[in-house]
């Protein structure tokens, strides 16, 4: 008898403990676009919610926001360097640094932008010192994709930056000029079949004219490295799209034909095609862009990192492709990831991106919209939630995951400033939703930044912690 009740208190204290342990996470309710009428709860991880994880007010840093815990080599630029385990990003210095950015870090070019701008800096330096202090402030280290570089890199006080250029999207813009329209069955960048023209002879030209403006860069140790063009389409049914789609004198459909026979034999037909080949011929053909824009890009500057040419995780199917990833880590430093559609990063997809590669990888898009900003949100891939502060918890459950993942060295936030709806020059994704951390007329989204900041101002303890937990 006394055996069954010392058993049975066991037990009670086993489900307590347990209950005691589990982790109530704050709900956020979340749902793809405008709209979408079916709101969905999921739960929000947030820093304070770690057991046993003290908060700091803030790291020691380098002048390049690196950390200054530990020391490396300092070769005077950027580079990466797998140290226990987990991949990092080296500061110029030799210090560890995560790349916590904001893309599109510009004062926008719409006229009701342009009177707000006017008003409250009267100068592109007032704004730039201003608005990279408010970044810094709130933790941030540098810059992402289409950020006004000039004004940046001559600042007093530089923050971190990219470049991007696009030599791919130069020749396919000149393509849809010279032929006329837009393609019938084509992905959102209107890439006739969905097919990237790597093949094409002519597309060498427009590499060469797109890498000539780097050179200016090569001695600049804020320049973290170079994208090259975006979410291009590399999709898993190139090579039937090849050989069934295209005109037989295209230089598409010949370079597909020569690979497929050499693979296959000439006697094969398109219904000999079997998903192997099409992720074997995926790479060769993604190779195809990536042998011919690394050899250019390194020649005109071999100081700094290669980040990639920034793909669409909304569409998956590269990321899911070991093929692409393998070719991806011959000529990438870092690869670039844009995040949508998805309420936070998969721990096995991002532990196989780094199998695959051998490299780390940077999210250089990611947001959500509010409800609270007043704008109609009808375009753009993020998520939409109904406050400011839901969209930093969202940052901060999203970020967690990042941290958490050792082929992870940061992040890049889309954007600094939200769409002016009234600025119908804008492409259609861009148009009328709050992707800012600041509205039109400059005025800081508050609330979201106080969460984004005490997730900015922890990010090296936070892989400590996560790395003495695994």
């Amino acid at each position: 008898m006394k055996h069954s009740i010392y058993v049975l208190f066991c037990f009670i204290s086993l489900i307590s403990l347990h209950a005691q342990n589990k982790i109530t996470y704050q709900k956020v309710e979340a749902r793809q676009n405008a709209l979408d009428p079916k709101w969905v709860a999921y739960d929000a991880k947030t820093i304070d919610k770690l057991p046993g994880f003290k908060t700091k007010k803030s790291e020691p840093t380098s002048i390049y926001g690196g950390f200054k815990v530990w020391k490396k080599e300092a070769t005077g630029f950027f580079r990466t360097e797998k140290v226990d385990n987990r991949w990092w990003i080296i500061d110029p210095e030799g210090y560890p640094f995560i790349y916590k950015g904001i893309a599109v870090f510009n004062a926008g070019r719409s006229v009701n932008q342009q009177k707000a701008f006017d008003k409250k800096y009267g100068s592109n330096e007032n704004w730039v010192k201003q608005e990279s202090k408010l970044l810094r402030d709130n933790g941030f280290n540098g810059v992402g994709a289409w950020s006004n570089v000039n004004l940046v890199r001559n600042a007093e006080n530089p923050l971190v930056y990219t470049v991007i250029i696009s030599p791919m999207g130069m020749y396919h813009s000149d393509h849809i000029k010279k032929y006329g329209g837009k393609y019938k069955e084509a992905s959102w960048q209107n890439y006739r079949f969905d097919l990237v023209m790597v093949f094409d002879k002519e597309f060498d030209s427009y590499i060469q004219k797109a890498v000539k403006e780097v050179s200016q860069y090569k001695n600049d140790k804020y320049l973290m490295g170079y994208f090259t063009d975006n979410e291009l389409p590399w999709y898993n049914d190139a090579l039937d799209k090849h050989l069934t789609l295209l005109a037989k004198d295209e230089q598409g459909y010949l370079a597909a034909k020569e690979w497929f026979d050499q693979r296959k034999g000439f006697n094969a037909s398109v219904s000999d095609i079997t998903q192997e080949d099409r992720m074997a011929f995926t790479a060769f053909y993604f190779e195809t862009y990536m042998k011919k824009v690394t050899e250019a890009l390194k020649k005109e500057d071999p100081n700094h990192m290669y980040l990639g040419c920034r793909f669409n995780q909304d569409k998956e199917q590269e990321l899911t492709n070991p093929e692409i990833f393998k070719v991806a880590g011959k000529y990438m430093d870092i690869i670039s990831i844009n995040h949508y559609r998805k309420w936070e990063p998969n721990q096995e997809l991002m532990n196989n991106w780094g199998e695959w590669s051998g490299k780390p990888f940077l999210i250089t898009e990611w947001y959500t919209k509010g409800e609270d900003s007043g704008l109609p949100n009808n375009t753009g891939a993020g998520w939409l939630v109904r406050t400011q502060k839901e969209r930093g918890l969202f940052y901060q459950n999203f970020t967690l995951d990042l941290l958490k993942n050792k082929n992870s060295v940061g992040w890049h936030w889309f954007k600094y400033m939200d769409n002016d709806p009234q600025d119908l020059s804008t492409d259609y994704s861009n148009r009328d939703s709050n992707k800012g951390i600041v509205n039109s007329n400059f005025e800081p989204y508050q609330p979201l930044l106080t969460e984004m900041k005490v997730i900015n101002d922890n990010a090296y303890e936070l892989t400590r912690y996560f790395d003495k937990k695994n």
